[in-house]
Formats: structure tokens, sequence, C-alpha cells
């Protein structure tokens, strides 16, 4: 028999039209009080019964449509519209609407493979609106298409109600699903900390970012890094290394997220003062610049401004062991203060992993105590 050439834009005609359906607005219900499974369940919902996680570590929405839709200013519908519309005018932004309508013609020729998740939740008017889980780009994709191809009736999306969605789920459907930006990765980082640590979002912040930098503030307990480890699939210095992306401005890491900067040039602009951030971002979208060709550009810069102001050196005092020793300490102590929370436990982590290898561990616990007794005693007399 030859293949049907009929397009399947709700992805459901190859479900028999009989199948039972429950009422969407309807909050999920256990069967009985005994039965341990969760319960799980298949829809089939319009895009407007819906409502993306807006906490969710991939941010698809741009950022100056966000708070009007999250707030219920524009339909989801009339954020598309605007959101191609903003895509005439930026090549990053064009790019992600392009990937996301590629998925949505994938709907009419394939059908819809893989469900949205998520759960019913009360919304603040006392009705049930369900909250995506995962496949918040499927939902955008409809959106996007409906939109484009300009349909009368909404598409039919096909959602499995999930008892206990987690975080830990949405960063693996991200991972799976494509390769994240480096923005995108510092986020699902801090995700997974902050839902370990058990730190919900403030759904009255203005800044989404906000949320993903608590994580940044947090003493890691014991064992935390290595159960997110399994699940990011990178070692715990590259995940410090990503959430140190989080101290960029919200408005850098929005251009840093669209245009899919790469981590090793984030680190290498945020190693610049503070004041160069946005120009070197500016550079980098502009030129393609890599992380070595910043630094390049960075350091001939710094010769420059060296060669113009020289003025002849300093004769420098005689080097002597407790010199080196007081300047070393106070080295460590200064760059210490300026780490962030997490930073802090990785490096005090690492450093006694180093000291009990290298064999120098009680010598140095024995120096260290020495010179915890004698900060006391000098405390104790101011």
């Amino acid at each position: 028999m030859p293949p049907s050439n009929k397009k399947r834009f709700n992805a459901f005609d190859d479900f028999p039209a009989g199948e039972g359906v429950q009422t969407p607005l309807q909050p999920v219900v256990q069967q009985t009080q005994s039965e341990s499974a969760k319960v799980e369940r298949i829809e089939r919902l319009k895009p407007s019964e819906m409502l993306p996680d807006r906490f969710q570590p991939r941010r698809l929405l741009p950022a100056h449509l966000r708070q009007a839709f999250y707030r219920g200013e524009i339909d989801c519908y009339q954020a598309a519209s605007e959101w191609i519309k903003f895509g005439q005018h930026d090549s990053g932004v064009k790019a992600e609407i392009e990937r996301l309508l590629t998925l949505g013609n994938s709907f009419e020729e394939h059908g819809q493979i893989k469900p949205i998740t998520g759960s019913w939740v009360t919304a603040t008017n006392g009705s049930f609106i369900f909250v995506i889980e995962t496949g918040e780009r499927r939902f955008w994709a409809a959106c996007l298409q409906t939109v484009t191809h300009k349909m009368k009736d909404e598409p039919l999306l096909r959602v499995e109600v999930i008892e206990t969605p987690t975080r830990q789920r949405q960063v693996l459907e991200n991972r799976h699903a494509e390769t994240p930006s480096a923005v995108e990765q510092a986020c699902e980082v801090a995700a997974l900390i902050l839902a370990e640590l058990n730190i919900t979002p403030d759904n009255n912040s203005h800044d989404d970012y906000d949320y993903f930098r608590l994580a940044r503030a947090q003493r890691m307990p014991a064992g935390l890094w290595d159960r997110i480890m399994p699940i990011m699939q990178l070692t715990r210095v590259r995940m410090v290394q990503l959430l140190n992306i989080l101290s960029l401005p919200s408005a850098l890491l929005e251009m840093a997220d669209r245009f899919r900067l790469p981590e090793r040039v984030l680190r290498e602009i945020l190693a610049q003062p503070a004041r160069e951030w946005e120009n070197l971002i500016h550079k980098s979208i502009q030129n393609s610049l890599t992380s070595d060709d910043i630094a390049d550009a960075v350091h001939s810069e710094q010769s420059r401004t060296t060669e113009n102001n020289a003025t002849p050196a300093a004769p420098k005092a005689p080097s002597t062991p407790q010199r080196n020793a007081q300047r070393s300490l106070r080295r460590f102590t200064g760059i210490f203060r300026k780490m962030n929370a997490v930073s802090q436990s990785a490096l005090l982590d690492d450093l006694a992993d180093d000291l009990v290898v290298s064999g120098h561990a009680v010598e140095t616990a024995e120096v260290l105590n020495e010179l915890l007794g004698l900060l006391q005693a000098r405390l104790r007399r101011k």
C-alpha cells in the first residue's frame, strides 16, 4: 500500500478517533489510594491551554517579550508574531526562529514524535493551566507555524501529564534535543544546584537571570557536585567556570545566548575589566572572534598603553623567603575574598585533595592551626 500524503500538523491522525481523551482542564487524579506508581496520561491540548516554565534553563522567547507574555498581556500567538518581526532585524533571533520553524515543518511531514510533558496547576483565576516541563521548543514551533501559515484553528499538541516534574528532567531533555549554548549550560548548572537546595524561583522577579545567579552565592553541601555531574556530564571545574558566566549583566547574557558565544570566549571576556565586557562581546559577535583572538587583542592594547605610559621602574626590595611567603598568602586571601561562594568551595575542595595526594596535608594542617591560634589571640585583644 503506498504511503499516505495526508499532512498531520496536530500529529494525532495516527491515534484512533474513538480513543478516550479526558477533558483538558482537569488536574491529575490517582486511581486508588494504594497505587504507588505515578499517574501519567496523554492528552491533546491547544497552545493557549499551556504555559512554558518561565525559569526553564533554556530561554527561547526574547527578553523584551518575556515579561509581557508571562504577565498575560499578550498570548502565545501575539508573542510569536512579535518574535518573527524582531527576527527580521536580528540575525541571532532569525536563526533561532528558522530552527523552530523547521521543527514545526517536521510536524506536518512526520507528526509530533515526542510529547510535551508537564503538569496541571491552578491559575490565579481558579482555572487550570498546563505548565510545560519539557518540550518548550515544540510548543513555540507550533505557535510560530500557526502565525506564519495564518491558520484559523489552533493546532493540537500531544502532551503527557507528569505527576512530579523536575529540573533534572528538563536539563536532560534540553541536552538531548539540541546542544545548549554556554549561557544555557550555566543556567542548567545553576538550576540543578538550586533544585538540590530546594530554592524556588520568585515569580515576582523582574529579571529571570537573578534566580540562576542565586546559585553562585550558595555553599555546596557534601555530595552535591557528585549528584549533578552525571546529569551535566561535566567536571566540577567546568561547572564552576560555567557558573561564573552568570556574573555578566543580563543584557550581555541575553546577547551571548542569542548568538551562542562559546564558553571559552566568554571566559576570556570575563578575565578582562568589566568596563570592556560589552565592547568585547559586540566584537566577538561581529567578527566571530575566538578566545585566542580576544587575548591577543587585549594584550596588544595593553602593550601599547604600557609603552605610552612607561616610567622608570622603582628599585625592588630584596626578596627573602619570609617576604615571599607573606606576599603569597596576602595574594591568596585577596583573590579568595573576591571569589563567589561556589568558587571558594570548589577551590578549598581542590586544595584539600592536592595536599592529601602530595602528602603535605598533616604539615599544612599544623601550620594553619598555629596561624589560627595567633589570629584568635590578636582578635581577643581588640
